[in-house]
Order: C-alpha cells, then sequence, then structure tokens
C-alpha cells in the first residue's frame, strides 16, 4: 500500500508543477538557474517582477497542497496515531519527493524535453548535472529531517 501512496504523491507532484507551467515553460522560469533567467530579461520575454510573483503564487499553492496531501495520507489513510509513526512516514514521503524531484523531474524530465527549452536560451545550461543534483538533494534530505517533524506534529493536532 506505501508503494501506491508514495507513487500517487509523486504523481500529484508531477501533475503540480505541470499546472504551474501550463503549456509555456516561460510559467516556471524561476526553476531555471540565475543565467537562463537573465538571458530571457535580456531577451525581453517576461519581467522579474511576472516571474517573482508567479514563483509566490507557485510554491504557496505548491507547499499547500503537498503538505495537506502528506497529512491527510498519514493520518487519515494510513490512520496513525504516533509522533514516531507520523514522523518516519512523513520522512520517508518528503525524501522520496526530494530524490523523484532530482532524478525524474529536473534530469529525466526536463533534461530530455523539448518543452523546457526557452527560446533564445539555447547554448546555455538549464539541466542541473549529476554532482549538482546530488549535492542538492543531500542538502534537502537534511532539511527534510526537520520538515518531517513538522509534518508529523500537525498529524498529531488533527483528531
Amino acid at each position: 500500500m506505501m508503494i501506491i501512496e508514495l507513487t500517487a504523491y509523486c504523481i500529484l507532484f508531477t501533475f503540480m508543477v505541470k499546472i504551474g507551467v501550463g503549456n509555456n515553460a516561460l510559467n516556471g522560469l524561476y526553476f531555471y538557474p540565475k543565467p537562463v533567467q537573465e538571458k530571457v530579461f535580456e531577451l525581453g520575454l517576461t519581467e522579474r517582477e511576472t516571474v517573482a510573483e508567479k514563483r509566490k503564487v507557485f510554491m504557496s499553492a505548491f507547499f499547500a497542497v503537498m503538505t495537506i496531501a502528506l497529512i491527510v495520507i498519514i493520518r487519515f489513510v494510513n490512520g496513525v496515531h504516533t509522533f514516531s509513526e507520523a514522523y518516519l512516514q512523513a520522512l520517508l514521503f518528503l525524501e522520496v519527493m526530494n530524490w523523484y524531484d532530482g532524478i525524474v523531474i529536473d534530469r529525466l524530465w526536463v533534461g530530455h524535453s523539448r518543452f523546457w527549452m526557452i527560446p533564445g536560451t539555447e547554448g546555455i545550461p538549464y539541466v542541473q548535472t549529476w554532482p549538482q543534483v546530488l549535492k542538492k538533494r543531500a542538502i534537502l534530505s537534511v532539511i527534510w529531517i526537520i520538515g518531517a517533524a513538522i509534518i508529523a506534529a500537525a498529524v498529531m493536532l488533527l483528531p
């Protein structure tokens, strides 16, 4: 059952990203490295304020949906009633999501789909290298140790 839940959680992650960018990679410019963003601004394809606003809206909705989904899975689907079990499940889901993002989203989807190439930015690297992915994911793995405690505490507040 846990494999199905983890898969569904990663599908929700992918769905949220797709909704956030829609049919235009420029909608997700905040995901790109600074050199790509600067080139896009230089080309006049969008403005900094627009990107900042889209980032704020997306990240707010993304974190809300992913957090609520995780709490619902742990508390109501899995029926967890102890902090330690909630913590371990939250940590598992957050770590799987973290590595899924780095490997499946960043390296596979972004790295192998023409959708993510923004015209005029050809030649500027926008896909993270494996060392960059490993470093970022390792750092986030540590951060999720704290994030899992926050999720577990939220689960414990529910009836």
